[in-house]
């Protein structure tokens, strides 16, 4: 359980207030995949956990804060209570001070053709203020290897410091922009 855990928890939510027509913002989509985001570099890198996992577990309040008051709207006290239920146990394993470990449930299917398996890797979408080339030259600076998709997506591969690296040059190129 833990942070996946809670997210797919928090998907569910959204997924069950768009049916009834309540549209989320952007802000909150866009904290729920900044909360993907990271736990993908935390997965690239366990000793880097003091840092990432306070930032997630910041994105993912703030998406359950919103997501629980607007279900109250909408549904009944019970069907709250259990989602809440869900998160709080799927929350006690991500609890840095209780001493449990994290047992990750299952692996994603995670075979890229052409990436070594000892290798992490991670798919960017070019942007405009972030265009391939930076990407390329980026990836080239942190020691990394990409692959250009047929759908203009980059694969890019390495040592998971290494795309830790280029995670956090990405987003500082993209701050400036």
């Amino acid at each position: 359980m833990g942070y996946e855990a809670v997210w797919k928890v928090l998907e569910e939510i959204i997924i069950e207030l768009r049916k009834k027509g309540v549209a989320t913002p952007p802000t909150v989509m866009n904290d729920l995949k900044s909360a993907k985001v990271l736990m993908k570099v935390l997965d690239a890198s366990e000793r880097d956990r003091g840092e990432t996992a306070p930032k997630i577990e910041q994105y993912l309040g703030s998406v359950e804060a919103y997501l629980v008051t607007e279900a109250q709207e909408k549904f009944a006290p019970a069907r709250i209570d259990a989602w809440l239920r869900r998160i709080e146990e799927a929350s006690y394993d991500m609890c840095q001070t209780c001493g449990v470990c994290e047992v990750k449930e299952k692996e994603e299917a995670t075979f890229i053709t052409g990436v070594p398996r000892d290798q992490k890797w991670i798919r960017v979408e070019p942007l405009a203020s972030l265009p391939a080339e930076k990407l390329k030259q980026l990836a080239e600076e942190t020691n990394l290897s990409f692959r250009e998709e047929k759908d203009g997506h980059l694969t890019v591969y390495g040592n998971p410091e290494d795309i830790k690296r280029f995670v956090k040059k990405m987003t500082e190129q993209a701050a400036k922009e």
